[in-house]
Protein backbone atom coordinates (compact mmCIF):
# COMPACT_ATOMS: atom_id res chain seq x y z
CA UNK A 1 0.00 0.00 0.00
CA UNK A 2 2.58 2.37 0.93
CA UNK A 3 4.33 1.71 -2.81
CA UNK A 4 0.70 2.27 -4.42
CA UNK A 5 0.87 5.49 -2.24
CA UNK A 6 3.84 6.91 -3.34
CA UNK A 7 2.99 6.58 -6.65
CA UNK A 8 -0.23 8.09 -6.85
CA UNK A 9 1.79 11.04 -5.41
CA UNK A 10 4.28 10.95 -7.59
CA UNK A 11 2.43 10.75 -10.69
CA UNK A 12 -0.47 13.69 -8.94
CA UNK A 13 2.33 16.00 -8.97
CA UNK A 14 3.47 15.52 -12.13
CA UNK A 15 -0.17 15.81 -13.45
CA UNK A 16 -0.11 19.07 -11.29
CA UNK A 17 2.77 20.78 -12.17
CA UNK A 18 2.01 19.72 -15.80
CA UNK A 19 -1.30 21.44 -15.33
CA UNK A 20 0.58 24.48 -13.71
CA UNK A 21 2.72 24.39 -16.92
CA UNK A 22 -0.26 24.36 -19.50
CA UNK A 23 -2.21 27.02 -17.83
CA UNK A 24 0.21 29.63 -17.17
CA UNK A 25 2.05 28.67 -20.43
CA UNK A 26 -1.39 29.26 -22.37
CA UNK A 27 -1.92 32.42 -19.74
CA UNK A 28 1.58 33.52 -20.88
CA UNK A 29 0.94 33.08 -24.61
CA UNK A 30 -2.72 35.61 -24.32
CA UNK A 31 -0.25 37.96 -23.32
CA UNK A 32 1.87 38.03 -25.58
CA UNK A 33 -0.40 37.90 -28.57
CA UNK A 34 -2.28 40.80 -27.27
CA UNK A 35 1.66 42.22 -26.56
CA UNK A 36 2.38 41.61 -30.12
CA UNK A 37 -1.22 43.16 -31.50
CA UNK A 38 -0.41 46.02 -29.49
CA UNK A 39 3.01 46.69 -30.87
CA UNK A 40 1.89 46.17 -34.46
CA UNK A 41 -1.27 48.34 -33.57
CA UNK A 42 1.23 51.07 -33.02
CA UNK A 43 3.11 50.65 -36.44
CA UNK A 44 -0.43 51.38 -37.24
CA UNK A 45 -0.12 48.18 -39.49
CA UNK A 46 -2.98 46.54 -41.37
CA UNK A 47 -5.80 44.96 -38.90
CA UNK A 48 -5.59 41.52 -41.01
CA UNK A 49 -1.81 41.34 -40.45
CA UNK A 50 -2.16 42.19 -36.64
CA UNK A 51 -4.70 39.33 -36.28
CA UNK A 52 -2.77 36.93 -38.04
CA UNK A 53 0.73 37.43 -37.30
CA UNK A 54 -0.46 37.68 -33.14
CA UNK A 55 -2.83 34.24 -33.58
CA UNK A 56 0.29 32.61 -35.26
CA UNK A 57 2.59 33.26 -32.37
CA UNK A 58 -0.20 32.36 -29.80
CA UNK A 59 -1.07 29.05 -31.39
CA UNK A 60 2.92 28.59 -31.88
CA UNK A 61 3.35 29.40 -28.20
CA UNK A 62 0.82 26.77 -27.17
CA UNK A 63 2.26 24.37 -29.13
CA UNK A 64 5.57 24.53 -27.43
CA UNK A 65 3.30 24.59 -24.17
CA UNK A 66 1.14 21.43 -24.70
CA UNK A 67 4.71 20.04 -25.47
CA UNK A 68 6.48 20.84 -21.98
CA UNK A 69 3.10 19.77 -20.15
CA UNK A 70 3.39 16.09 -22.03
CA UNK A 71 6.96 15.80 -21.18
CA UNK A 72 5.99 16.46 -17.49
CA UNK A 73 4.06 13.97 -17.86
CA UNK A 74 6.74 11.34 -18.71
CA UNK A 75 5.61 11.07 -22.22
CA UNK A 76 8.48 11.29 -24.30
CA UNK A 77 7.41 13.95 -26.94
CA UNK A 78 10.93 13.63 -29.23
CA UNK A 79 9.00 11.44 -31.53
CA UNK A 80 6.09 14.11 -31.21
CA UNK A 81 8.24 16.69 -31.84
CA UNK A 82 9.82 15.43 -34.89
CA UNK A 83 6.62 14.39 -36.41
CA UNK A 84 5.30 18.40 -35.66
CA UNK A 85 8.34 19.25 -37.38
CA UNK A 86 7.95 16.68 -40.41
CA UNK A 87 4.62 18.35 -41.00
CA UNK A 88 5.64 21.35 -40.60
CA UNK A 89 8.26 21.03 -43.41
CA UNK A 90 6.14 19.70 -45.49
CA UNK A 91 3.14 22.18 -44.91
CA UNK A 92 6.04 24.64 -45.61
CA UNK A 93 7.08 23.04 -49.26
CA UNK A 94 3.27 23.27 -50.44
CA UNK A 95 2.78 26.48 -49.64
CA UNK A 96 5.63 28.53 -50.02
CA UNK A 97 4.59 30.01 -53.08
CA UNK A 98 1.46 31.52 -49.91
CA UNK A 99 4.65 32.04 -47.67
CA UNK A 100 6.40 34.27 -50.01
CA UNK A 101 3.29 36.34 -50.64
CA UNK A 102 2.93 36.21 -47.50
CA UNK A 103 6.05 37.58 -46.14
CA UNK A 104 6.10 39.98 -48.88
CA UNK A 105 2.99 41.52 -47.06
CA UNK A 106 4.24 41.84 -44.13
CA UNK A 107 7.15 44.22 -45.48
CA UNK A 108 4.95 46.02 -47.72
CA UNK A 109 2.96 46.59 -44.53
CA UNK A 110 5.84 47.54 -41.90
CA UNK A 111 7.88 49.47 -45.21
CA UNK A 112 4.53 50.80 -46.50
CA UNK A 113 6.41 51.62 -50.31
CA UNK A 114 2.69 52.87 -50.71
CA UNK A 115 -0.79 53.07 -49.26
CA UNK A 116 -4.67 52.35 -49.85
CA UNK A 117 -5.51 55.40 -52.56
CA UNK A 118 -1.98 56.23 -54.13
CA UNK A 119 -1.70 55.47 -57.71
CA UNK A 120 1.50 52.92 -58.28
CA UNK A 121 2.98 51.18 -61.12
CA UNK A 122 3.75 47.81 -59.67
CA UNK A 123 4.34 44.51 -61.43
CA UNK A 124 4.08 45.70 -64.90
CA UNK A 125 0.26 47.51 -64.05
CA UNK A 126 -0.72 50.62 -62.76
CA UNK A 127 -3.47 52.00 -60.92
CA UNK A 128 -4.84 52.94 -57.75
CA UNK A 129 -4.95 50.99 -54.60
CA UNK A 130 -7.64 49.37 -52.97
CA UNK A 131 -6.46 46.94 -50.95
CA UNK A 132 -3.56 45.74 -49.31
CA UNK A 133 -4.29 42.43 -47.92
CA UNK A 134 -2.12 39.72 -46.59
CA UNK A 135 -1.43 37.83 -49.95
CA UNK A 136 -2.02 40.33 -52.47
CA UNK A 137 -2.73 44.16 -53.52
CA UNK A 138 -5.31 45.19 -55.61
CA UNK A 139 -6.08 47.83 -57.85
CA UNK A 140 -8.18 49.58 -59.88
CA UNK A 141 -7.27 50.71 -63.37
CA UNK A 142 -8.29 54.01 -64.90
CA UNK A 143 -10.52 52.24 -66.96
CA UNK A 144 -12.62 50.91 -63.68
CA UNK A 145 -10.61 47.37 -63.97
CA UNK A 146 -9.62 45.25 -60.90
CA UNK A 147 -6.32 44.27 -61.24
CA UNK A 148 -4.93 41.68 -58.23
CA UNK A 149 -1.48 40.95 -58.13
CA UNK A 150 0.74 38.43 -55.80
CA UNK A 151 2.70 40.81 -52.82
CA UNK A 152 5.19 38.03 -53.86
CA UNK A 153 5.68 39.58 -57.82
CA UNK A 154 4.94 43.41 -55.93
CA UNK A 155 8.02 42.80 -53.91
CA UNK A 156 10.05 41.50 -56.46
CA UNK A 157 9.94 44.27 -59.02
CA UNK A 158 10.08 47.64 -58.93
CA UNK A 159 7.41 50.53 -57.50
CA UNK A 160 6.76 53.32 -58.35
CA UNK A 161 4.53 55.60 -56.62
CA UNK A 162 3.15 58.65 -58.13
CA UNK A 163 1.51 60.22 -55.35
CA UNK A 164 4.09 59.88 -53.16
CA UNK A 165 4.82 63.82 -53.46
CA UNK A 166 2.62 66.81 -53.58
CA UNK A 167 4.05 68.08 -56.70
CA UNK A 168 5.11 66.32 -60.17
CA UNK A 169 6.84 67.83 -63.07
CA UNK A 170 4.79 68.02 -66.36
CA UNK A 171 7.09 66.72 -69.25
CA UNK A 172 5.99 67.71 -72.97
CA UNK A 173 7.81 68.05 -76.01
CA UNK A 174 6.87 70.56 -78.60
CA UNK A 175 8.53 70.35 -82.14
CA UNK A 176 8.65 74.05 -83.87
CA UNK A 177 9.65 74.56 -87.77
CA UNK A 178 13.59 74.93 -88.48
CA UNK A 179 12.11 78.08 -90.04
CA UNK A 180 10.31 79.33 -87.00
CA UNK A 181 11.80 81.84 -84.60
CA UNK A 182 13.13 80.01 -81.70
CA UNK A 183 12.41 82.83 -79.60
CA UNK A 184 8.91 83.71 -80.39
CA UNK A 185 8.32 80.11 -79.72
CA UNK A 186 9.83 80.27 -76.36
CA UNK A 187 8.22 83.42 -75.33
CA UNK A 188 4.42 81.89 -76.47
CA UNK A 189 4.74 78.73 -74.62
CA UNK A 190 5.79 80.58 -71.63
CA UNK A 191 3.18 82.63 -71.89
CA UNK A 192 0.58 79.67 -71.98
CA UNK A 193 2.63 77.80 -68.81
CA UNK A 194 1.74 80.90 -66.96
CA UNK A 195 -1.74 81.56 -68.29
CA UNK A 196 -2.62 78.60 -66.15
CA UNK A 197 -3.07 78.92 -62.82
CA UNK A 198 -2.39 75.18 -61.38
CA UNK A 199 0.82 75.90 -62.59
CA UNK A 200 3.58 76.35 -59.71
CA UNK A 201 5.86 78.78 -59.64
CA UNK A 202 8.55 77.72 -57.74
CA UNK A 203 10.07 75.35 -58.63
CA UNK A 204 9.98 77.53 -62.06
CA UNK A 205 8.81 76.10 -65.29
CA UNK A 206 11.41 75.13 -67.46
CA UNK A 207 11.25 75.75 -71.56
CA UNK A 208 14.67 75.13 -73.62
CA UNK A 209 15.77 73.76 -76.66
CA UNK A 210 16.61 69.91 -76.37
CA UNK A 211 17.07 68.52 -79.55
CA UNK A 212 17.38 69.45 -83.28
CA UNK A 213 15.75 66.54 -84.85
CA UNK A 214 15.67 65.43 -88.57
CA UNK A 215 12.65 67.62 -89.15
CA UNK A 216 11.82 69.85 -86.08
CA UNK A 217 13.76 71.66 -83.44
CA UNK A 218 12.17 69.96 -80.31
CA UNK A 219 11.76 72.24 -77.51
CA UNK A 220 11.07 70.76 -73.78
CA UNK A 221 7.69 72.31 -71.32
CA UNK A 222 8.26 71.96 -67.70
CA UNK A 223 6.24 73.16 -65.34
CA UNK A 224 5.50 71.75 -62.17
CA UNK A 225 1.94 71.67 -60.54
CA UNK A 226 0.11 69.60 -57.81
CA UNK A 227 0.00 65.88 -58.41
CA UNK A 228 -3.52 66.23 -58.27
CA UNK A 229 -3.27 68.34 -61.07
CA UNK A 230 -1.15 66.33 -63.45
CA UNK A 231 -3.16 65.33 -65.98
CA UNK A 232 -5.50 68.11 -66.46
CA UNK A 233 -2.90 70.34 -67.37
CA UNK A 234 -0.74 67.82 -69.49
CA UNK A 235 -3.78 67.82 -71.45
CA UNK A 236 -5.15 71.43 -71.17
CA UNK A 237 -1.35 72.62 -71.96
CA UNK A 238 -0.95 70.78 -74.80
CA UNK A 239 -3.86 71.76 -76.42
CA UNK A 240 -3.64 75.67 -75.20
CA UNK A 241 -0.48 74.97 -77.17
CA UNK A 242 -1.77 74.09 -80.20
CA UNK A 243 -4.23 76.92 -80.17
CA UNK A 244 -1.46 79.44 -79.26
CA UNK A 245 0.79 78.26 -82.02
CA UNK A 246 -1.77 78.16 -84.83
CA UNK A 247 -3.02 81.68 -84.15
CA UNK A 248 1.04 83.04 -84.02
CA UNK A 249 1.65 81.05 -87.10
CA UNK A 250 4.24 78.66 -85.43
CA UNK A 251 4.21 75.31 -87.31
CA UNK A 252 4.65 72.24 -85.68
CA UNK A 253 6.05 69.91 -87.86
CA UNK A 254 4.85 66.87 -88.77
CA UNK A 255 6.16 63.73 -90.90
CA UNK A 256 5.33 63.92 -94.41
CA UNK A 257 5.75 61.56 -97.86
CA UNK A 258 5.88 62.01 -101.42
CA UNK A 259 4.90 59.71 -103.67
CA UNK A 260 5.62 59.87 -107.03
CA UNK A 261 3.38 57.60 -109.66
CA UNK A 262 4.79 56.44 -112.59
CA UNK A 263 2.78 55.41 -115.95
CA UNK A 264 2.99 51.52 -116.54
CA UNK A 265 4.56 49.98 -119.49
CA UNK A 266 2.66 49.42 -122.62
CA UNK A 267 3.57 45.65 -123.05
CA UNK A 268 3.38 45.13 -119.40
Amino acid sequence: METIGNAIIFYGLKVVMAAVIFFVGKFLAGWLRGLVAGLMKKKDMDVAIQQFVSTLVYYALLTFVCIAALGQLGIHTASLVAVVGAAGLAVGLALQGSLANFAAGVLILIFRPFRVGDYVEVAGVGGTVSKILVFTTELNTPDNKRIVIPNGQVMSGTITNYSTHDTRRVDLVIGISYGDDIDKAKAVLREVVEADERVLADPAPNIAVTQLADSSVNLIVRPWVATGDYWGVYWDLTEAIKKRFDKEEISIPFPQRDVHLYPAAENA
